[in-house]
């Protein structure tokens, strides 16, 4: 692809400030969730300091629960380091409008500490590492994720009162791929695609799924760091969308016990003259590299579960017959895979169906290229691929619990040598805190079987 033009230039903000067109800056880093962080900023006090200077956050934000508690064990945070702050600065190249928030732009941050190390841990920062990885070898990554979520007719705050219990879903049947059904709440789904676009993403297409109320919006893939961000405005633009239209919508990985919200993401890699390096005359139109590449993802595909499925609901889409993958396998254009090789020449990828809706993309990604490059690395061989029914083949089962994932992060020797025992010990927390909040809970499951039977 071509060099990119950000969405909006420095100078062309300097511009609409004075005009009064523009007056607020949001500026915003991905947490371990990947959830947008930050501040709201004048937008003159923001380009007469923040642009140059940067701002403080505490860096308790990378060291929380999903409910923003403060919690144990993570090495770079805590009481006992008295929950300091670390540096946001900001990235110019994402700046771009928020044409659903007035008069508002938004950039995204890299967090540093106050000596200007980067903080490893932030999920931005794992990315651009091992894309530096990749850059090292002449291969820039391109990557597209598709985001699935369920709309319904109630209000965040109805749904909240509710206990997202007995909500109505914006359609009542199966759509996939209806035109009727989509249209039943077009009106939503054109605002998320038009205002997505004029905040600089390229809007592909959108239609219908099989939960009722599913949809899916695609966007064109892009470099890896630049589609990564573009995945977490989306996310919360269309939840900020949704709320203004007075309903809600959901990307949790299984709502319920329907087909749940997947997240498949494509990756490809170009060389320096911008050829897909995947390509090649070997069997199935692939290249040498993408071969090993690919045999790398089934090598760590399961030690790497926790960036595809970081959640205990993640690991609820994994069921047999529910296009959501069980097996540790790769296929030509088989969706009973895991890892799903598509295309041919210039557009020769491979996509992982593994994650969810609730994937933090960055993590994500930033496995894909580690697996790949740990089979280029040690020249792994591919396997035969899987030409019939993955489901009920005899190969390795992908993880079952966010518990099953924690273990094979925590002890993957392929994860330390590719994230360092920081990252490795700080996920591998997180995914502690959740297990921990989880068993400790009682469950509507529990209260309907228990209450009065037992």
């Amino acid at each position: 692809m071509a060099d990119r033009t950000p969405p909006l230039g420095i100078e062309e903000l300097r511009a609409l400030v004075a005009s009064g067109e523009i007056d607020t800056v949001v500026l915003a880093f991905p947490d371990m969730q990947g959830r947008l962080q930050g501040k709201r900023f004048a937008a003159r006090f923001f380009l007469d300091e923040v642009l140059e200077h940067g701002t403080e956050g505490c860096n308790y934000l990378l060291a929380v629960d999903a409910e923003m508690n403060t919690v144990d064990g993570f090495a770079m945070s805590s009481w006992d380091r008295g929950y300091g702050d670390f540096a946001m600065h900001a990235d110019i190249g994402t700046l771009r409008r928020v044409p659903w928030n007035e008069g508002t732009a938004l950039l995204m941050a890299d967090l540093a500490w106050a000596d200007g190390e980067p903080v490893v841990a932030a999920p931005r920062q794992i990315l651009r590492r091992q894309l530096d990885r990749l850059a090292e070898l002449g291969y820039t990554a391109h990557v597209g994720t598709e985001l699935e979520f369920i709309v319904f007719k109630d209000t965040y705050e109805q749904a909240w009162d509710a206990g997202y219990q007995g909500l109505t879903p914006a359609n009542q049947y199966n759509i996939d791929y209806s035109v009727l059904g989509t249209g039943r709440i077009e009106p939503l789904l054109r605002r998320i695609r038009n205002e997505m676009a004029a905040a600089g993403l390229t809007v592909e297409s959108a239609k219908g799924e099989c939960n009722p109320g599913q949809h899916e919006i695609v966007f064109r893939y892009d470099e890896a760091l630049v589609t990564c961000d573009q995945h977490a405005i989306y996310k919360t633009g269309a939840k900020e969308i949704a709320a203004q239209e007075g309903v809600s919508l959901t990307f949790m990985a299984k709502y319920n016990e329907r087909e749940g919200n997947s997240c498949h993401i494509h990756l490809s890699l170009q060389d320096a003259e911008g050829t897909n390096a995947m390509a090649g005359d070997g069997p199935g139109g692939m290249s040498p590299l993408m071969r090993h590449f690919l045999a790398g993802q089934l090598a760590a595909l399961r030690d790497f579960s926790l960036l595809y499925a970081p959640h205990i609901n993640s690991y609820k889409r994994f069921q047999p017959g529910t296009f959501a993958p069980t097996a540790a396998a790769w296929g030509h254009d088989n969706r009973t895979c895991a890892l799903r090789v598509v295309g041919h020449g210039r557009s020769m990828r491979f996509e992982n169906r593994l994650p969810g809706g609730d994937v933090n993309p960055y993590l994500a990604v930033a496995g894909l290229i580690a697996a790949g490059l740990h089979g280029v690395e040690q020249q792994l061989e591919l396997p035969d691929a899987c030409t019939g029914n993955a489901y009920t083949a005899d190969y390795a089962h992908v993880p079952t619990t966010l518990r099953e994932a924690a273990e094979l992060w925590e002890n993957s020797p392929a994860a330390k040598a590719a994230f360092g025992d920081e990252v490795v010990a700080h996920y591998r927390n997180m995914a502690r805190v959740e297990l921990e909040a989880f068993d400790a809970a009682v469950t509507d499951w529990e209260l309907r079987r228990s209450f009065e039977r037992m």
